[in-house]
């Protein structure tokens, strides 16, 4: 009888431990977001306004270039997903005619020739970094050509169209990219 009842109890400690009655709710938003990888795992994560924005959804929540055109460098990587309200939602990080090296920490300024910048996107609206008061920073941890893939890790500060400043933190991804 004693067995029955230290397996019962054994059962009954583990059911008790191994249960998560969290909702999700309390979680560290930070802890939700793809670890920072350098291996092309077709991540993209980041911190808008303290919560997680992870892509997924729709069509193309993901996307990653790097490509030669007249013999200018481009680079783009965006992630996409609906907000609770079914807005659509888009981060992305460009470069304008500039070639990015590995190991390097870029300033987001302005959509400009040889600059680097941030966008935000909300339905049909596109918001940039200005190089003045939203501004931020890229750092390519990671660059492969032969095997198309980059990683980098960013944040940046950008103003809405209904005016709201959108704080992006914590930002990592590691894509697969197309030339």
């Amino acid at each position: 009888m004693d067995k029955i009842k230290i397996f019962f109890y054994s059962v009954s400690l583990l059911f008790f431990f191994s249960c998560n009655s969290d909702d999700g709710g309390s979680i560290n938003p930070i802890n939700r977001l793809p670890k920072a990888t350098q291996t092309g795992e077709n991540t993209f994560g980041c911190l808008l306004d303290g919560e997680a924005f992870i892509p997924g959804g729709g069509i193309n929540p993901l996307d990653c270039v790097y490509q030669l055109i007249n013999g200018e460098r481009f680079f783009n990587v965006q992630g996409n997903k609906r907000d609770e309200d079914n807005n659509l939602e888009r981060i992305s990080l460009s470069t304008n005619a500039k070639e990015l090296q590995e190991g390097q920490t870029y300033q987001l300024l302005t959509n400009d020739a040889g600059n680097l910048f941030g966008a935000f996107f909300l339905n049909a609206t596109q918001k940039f970094t200005d190089g003045e008061e939203n501004t931020g920073e890229l750092k390519i941890t990671h660059l492969d050509l032969t095997n198309q893939t980059i990683s980098g890790t960013f944040f940046f500060d950008i103003v809405d169209q209904n005016g709201n400043l959108r704080e992006i933190r914590e930002g990592r991804f590691d894509m697969h990219f197309t030339q």
